[in-house]
């Protein structure tokens, strides 16, 4: 299964602590695709994925729009 998650309109530490709510309930090798517009998410959410241990899959931005796809370990 993989999850969506929209953090649109939400600040810092906000879209990290749903990222970390979603990925507990995944299985390994799932993915999640995250979209937020605060421009910290970028920053933040490498620096989680590296803390973490997950695989950052593909991060795009358009215009204020930024998405991530996240792989559980």
């Amino acid at each position: 299964m993989n999850i969506e998650l929209d953090c649109k309109g939400l600040n810092c530490p906000m879209p990290i602590v749903k990222i970390s709510k979603a990925i507990r309930g995944m299985e390994p090798g799932e993915t999640l695709r995250v979209e937020a517009n605060d421009p910290a998410f970028k920053a933040d959410v490498h620096a989680w994925i590296r803390r973490m241990g997950h695989a950052l899959v593909d991060f795009t931005q358009d215009g204020k729009v930024q998405t991530a796809i996240i792989r559980k370990r």
